[in-house]
């Protein structure tokens, strides 16, 4: 059951993040601000690293340890994304 809810709550977060991706993605094609795509790639590689932990542990029996270290890589890509698109000068 705890796995289970896991999982659950792994997919949820993953689901967010995409939903706020898409939705900087579409500010960005409306307004053609790039900072917007900064922020729509940062929360996509945040969403993915969470998953990408339970789909490299899960299926591909990588270990814990390797998996986490990938998925916190693509997860601090992505926050270096959102936080250049934070502080960058806008054009």
């Amino acid at each position: 059951m705890e796995h289970t809810l896991f999982v659950i709550g792994k997919l949820f977060t993953t689901a967010l993040a995409l939903v706020i991706a898409y939705q900087a993605y579409r500010g960005y094609q409306r307004h053609h601000t790039q900072l917007l795509l900064y922020v729509a790639a940062g929360f996509a590689l945040v969403g993915l690293g969470g998953l990408l932990e339970g789909v490299l542990f899960e299926l591909l029996q990588v270990s814990i340890f390797e998996a986490g270290f990938v998925a916190a890589l693509v997860t601090a890509a992505g926050m270096l994304s959102i936080l250049y698109a934070l502080y960058a000068p806008n054009p």
